[in-house]
């Protein structure tokens, strides 16, 4: 089968990469790229774990065609931190203890961080409705929504006035 060839922006940096037309986003950044941070729960959109930023945009990347990525800007977990630097985001994960077998972890960072880029001090309401999408049979919660409003507190109380 033919393999088209996409250019896009993926966390920060130029890719260009050769995919089949039906090879989703998920393998392309697997298997092609080889960032293998998102993971495949699912692979109909239902669980999160794959979630990544295009285009400002929560996408479950199981769900999207590689080819679509041409022209878009992508984030995935790999893109979430500065070189060695944990995102606040994903230091509050950490010392909420917001993650245990660490499957679903990823997408909840990535979802997390769509959230506060675009709405950064959410109701509790407003932030379990935007999680809704990602599924964790392990940690719960209560431990992810801890977390996310201590993230939301540190950037409100870092963002410059």
């Amino acid at each position: 089968m033919a393999k088209q060839y996409v250019s896009a922006t993926i966390n920060g940096e130029q890719a260009e990469f050769l995919c089949e037309t039906q090879q989703t986003m998920l393998d392309v950044l697997r298997d092609v790229i080889g960032l293998t941070g998102s993971k495949e729960g699912c692979g109909s959109g239902d669980c999160g774990a794959c979630s990544v930023i295009v285009d400002g945009r929560l996408v479950c990347s199981c769900l999207m065609l590689g080819v679509e990525a041409e022209g878009k800007t992508i984030t995935t977990i790999e893109g979430i931190a500065q070189g060695d630097k944990l995102h606040p985001i994903q230091q509050k994960f950490l010392e909420h203890a917001a993650l245990q077998c660490g499957f679903c972890t990823p997408g909840l960072i990535v979802a997390t961080k769509a959230l506060l880029d675009e709405n950064p001090n959410p109701t509790e309401t407003e932030a379990r409705y935007w999680l809704a999408g990602n599924l964790c049979r392990c940690t719960g919660y209560a431990k992810v929504m801890e977390a996310l409003d201590d993230a939301a507190a540190k950037e409100t109380a870092d963002a410059p006035a």
